[in-house]
């Protein structure tokens, strides 16, 4: 007879996909079969002039889509959802529904940890009664082995010259690509999902969304949900790109120190 996997609730926001927090589970199935099911209480972007509420809810569900894909690959049973905003909430009602064995909290060091100012690993580990692990991600050095790079782009998403820099990316190591589309007039949904399955078919891991139609907003919400290692920018020549005329670029690259690529996408190739 099988023996039953260990039911392990894991608790994430921002440091979902974190190295740490993978490893940690990935040590406990060494040791048995384990199933994992992975709450994130989703906080509202710190950027931004207006909220999309449902941008934030794509953004926080994709991230925690490539968490179980993580897991999956590891050979772990693994779901996951959105929940109540606050974390202690989030995993009493988690508990309402469903058995632990054990809860393991994941949250970035101690400076910059809001759940660590409101106390809440003792809180959780003194109302469960359950084990309670502790696992801090340090986002900034969590590089892994896998790079993450976010693709922001409108009408150039998929022209030649952007999916031949990702492809050249790729070469360079094993990439996640992040494909973020600021809404405009035109159908954006269809271009990116498009996209998504030309880079799926030619090997390239990808998400994507349609996102806030200003580009700023949109690179520095995902910037916050995503925290990739790179950014790619695609936009027509400077002729063409009102991005450009913003001197959206410029912007990007002093809000951030992460390499920010350019790739120009002529017109033509655009629409090809």
């Amino acid at each position: 007879m099988s023996e039953e996997p260990r039911n392990i609730l894991v608790v994430a926001n921002e440091t979902v996909a974190g190295q740490a927090l993978i490893d940690a589970v990935v040590k406990r199935a060494a040791d048995g079969p384990v199933a994992v099911h992975v709450i994130c209480p989703q906080n509202m972007p710190k950027h931004g002039y207006v909220i999309y509420d449902e941008t934030v809810a794509d953004a926080a569900m994709h991230r925690l889509e490539m968490t179980i894909a993580q897991f999956k690959e590891a050979g772990i049973q693994a779901t996951g959802e959105l929940m109540d905003p606050n974390p202690y909430t989030a995993v009493m009602d988690a508990l309402g529904d469903r058995d632990y064995d054990e809860i393991i909290i994941s949250t970035h060091p101690e400076t910059r940890s809001g759940w660590l100012r409101q106390d809440l690993i003792d809180r959780v580990a003194t109302a469960t009664r359950r084990p309670v692990e502790h696992v801090v991600v340090d986002l900034d050095a969590d590089s892994g082995d896998v790079a993450r790079t976010l693709v922001v782009a409108n009408q150039t998403v998929g022209g030649e010259p952007l999916l031949r820099k990702l492809k050249e990316l790729s070469a360079e190591k094993p990439h996640r690509f992040i494909v973020v589309c600021p809404e405009g007039e035109d159908d954006a949904h269809q271009r990116l999902a498009h996209t998504l399955k030309v880079m799926h078919d030619q090997g390239l891991e990808a998400i994507g969304q349609v996102t806030h139609p200003d580009p700023y907003t949109a690179t520095q919400t995902a910037i916050q949900f995503y925290n990739p290692d790179e950014i790619v920018i695609s936009t027509f020549p400077e002729t063409r790109s009102g991005w450009l005329r913003a001197q959206l670029i410029e912007r990007i690259q002093e809000s951030t120190s992460k390499p920010v690529h350019h790739v120009v996408v002529e017109e033509e190739a655009a629409t090809a």
